[in-house]
C-alpha cells in the first residue's frame, strides 16, 4: 500500500503540520485528520520508487558471505549427485545414494 502525505489546513488556508497515512490506491483522499478531525489536504511529493537493479547488486545479494550471514547454506554441484557446501552451516558434502 502506498504512503500518502497530508497536511493540516490552517484557518488562513496555509499548510500546517504534515503526517503520513498508509492507504489503498482506491481509497478516497482524507478530508479530516483521523485523530483530531481538523481539515487536511493531500500533499503531492516525489514518488518513492525503487532504483534500478544492477548486476553487481544481484551478485552481492547471492554471494556466499551474504547468504551465510542471513542463515542460509549454499551447496554447489560437483559431480553426478554430489554437492559441496560453499557457505553456511551443515554437512560439508551431500551425496545421492
Amino acid at each position: 500500500m502506498p504512503v500518502y502525505v497530508y497536511e493540516i489546513v490552517l484557518p488562513d488556508g496555509t499548510g500546517g503540520e504534515q503526517f503520513e497515512v498508509r492507504q489503498k490506491m482506491a481509497d478516497a483522499a482524507l478530508t479530516a485528520h483521523p485523530e483530531t478531525g481538523a481539515p487536511v489536504r493531500r500533499v503531492f511529493t516525489e514518488p518513492n520508487a525503487p532504483r534500478a537493479w544492477t548486476d553487481s547488486q544481484g551478485k552481492a545479494a547471492i554471494s556466499d558471505s551474504n547468504l551465510a550471514s542471513k542463515g542460509f547454506t549454499k551447496y554447489v554441484k560437483t559431480g553426478n549427485g554430489t554437492y559441496e557446501k560453499t557457505a553456511g552451516t551443515g554437512p560439508k558434502k551431500i551425496q545421492r545414494k
